[in-house]
């Protein structure tokens, strides 16, 4: 895989995780506002799951690409730290943690993959522009 897939990859891992944090967030505050809501399945934990799938695989990619490219352990660092965060709070949040618990780590988990796909996408452009010159 080139540069762009990588590049693609990152971009749409960090809308993934915005996603999840926005969902997490918003979800509470809608069914407040618009009770109706709570015959979606806005907060199902099958949704939670859904969303690992998409992004542990995603991430994976991408970030192994980019470490690949620059060799920055941060990123995978960073990576690894978010997705077991993740995944934890999929598979078992909501049991050990509680709601709100199982809100805030998917909530961190998110920010921490974002984070390190920010940082791989920073880091695989300024290779970019070093190795065209």
């Amino acid at each position: 895989m080139n540069h762009a897939t990588q590049s693609v990859l990152d971009k749409f891992a960090i809308a993934i995780s915005a996603l999840c944090a926005i969902h997490c967030v918003a979800t509470p505050i809608l069914l407040a506002l618009l009770p109706s809501l709570s015959a979606l399945p806005l907060s199902d934990h099958l949704y939670h799951q859904v969303m690992v799938w998409i992004v542990l695989p995603t991430s994976s990619v991408a970030v192994l690409l980019g470490c690949k490219r620059h060799k920055d352990t941060k990123v995978l660092l960073l990576a690894v730290t978010g997705l077991i965060a993740l995944a934890a709070s999929a598979l078992y949040g909501h049991d050990l943690l509680g709601e709100v618990g199982e809100k805030v780590a998917t909530i961190f988990g998110a920010v921490i993959v974002a984070l390190a796909h920010i940082r791989n996408f920073k880091l695989c452009r300024k290779q970019e522009c070093c190795n065209a010159g």
